[in-house]
């Protein structure tokens, strides 16, 4: 039976936000502001009782197609947590690191995210991943592209491609593997989300949203993972 020192590291898909506003006729985006808020929430627990990594999906390639107003306060709310919460996180000796193009960003939220990335890269304790602009399909082939240019190069022979060494051109390189996956609001899909890190993560879809998503919601689905018999393909009694 696992147990919660095996887990090192939860992947969260937060959705819900919008949601959550219109239950409250608020606007969507009062939504992502009270998501930022569980974010903190989330993180402050996670690293206090020992998880060594969680990944974030903040923002989508196809999140693109949602109204532009959502999206720049989206980028806004995510401009003000990071300059909220980096020193916090220097004291932690948390390290933040970004799967997804970022090139693709306003040049705003390129700055904080990448003055965060570089302030925290020496960070021990815990690894922040935020997926920003990410696509579960693109950063495979992008993974592809870089190893095949390694051939072209000279560096990589085409038949030393193995799963090991292709982890190695992955956003998450230096994570250890996902073991748990939370998705909020109810939905019961990865939509795109790290297919790869997730080959033998465990699934909890919660059908609270994430602005409602506490730290005792945390450790329900924590109780439940607990429970689950991982056998990775293999057999136990």
């Amino acid at each position: 039976m696992a147990n919660q020192n095996e887990l090192k590291h939860i992947a969260f898909i937060m959705d819900g936000n919008g949601r959550w506003a219109k239950a409250r006729h608020l606007p969507r985006h009062l939504g992502h502001k009270e998501g930022c808020e569980r974010v903190t929430d989330i993180y402050e627990e996670c690293y206090s009782i020992g998880i060594k990594a969680m990944s974030l999906y903040a923002f989508s390639t196809e999140n693109w197609n949602r109204p532009k107003a959502e999206i720049k306060h989206l980028f806004n709310y995510l401009e003000i947590f990071f300059k909220k919460e980096i020193n916090r996180m220097l004291r932690d000796g948390c390290r933040i690191i970004a799967s997804g193009d970022l090139t693709k960003l306003p040049l705003k939220t390129q700055k904080v995210v990448n003055d965060a990335i570089e302030r925290t890269k020496d960070g021990k304790n815990f690894t922040f991943n935020i997926c920003l602009n990410y696509g579960g399909k693109a950063e495979i082939v992008r993974a592809a592209k870089m190893f095949a240019n390694d051939v072209k190069e000279g560096k990589r022979d085409i038949n030393s491609l193995n799963i090991d060494n292709f982890e190695e051109y992955l956003y998450t390189k230096d994570l250890p593997p996902v073991d748990l996956l939370i998705r909020t609001s109810g939905e019961q899909r990865l939509s795109n989300y790290m297919p790869w890190q997730l080959a033998y993560a465990e699934f909890i879809f919660t059908p609270t949203t994430w602005p409602d998503f506490t730290k005792e919601e945390l450790h329900k689905c924590i109780d439940e993972y607990n429970t689950r018999h991982r056998r990775f393909g293999g057999i136990k009694e």
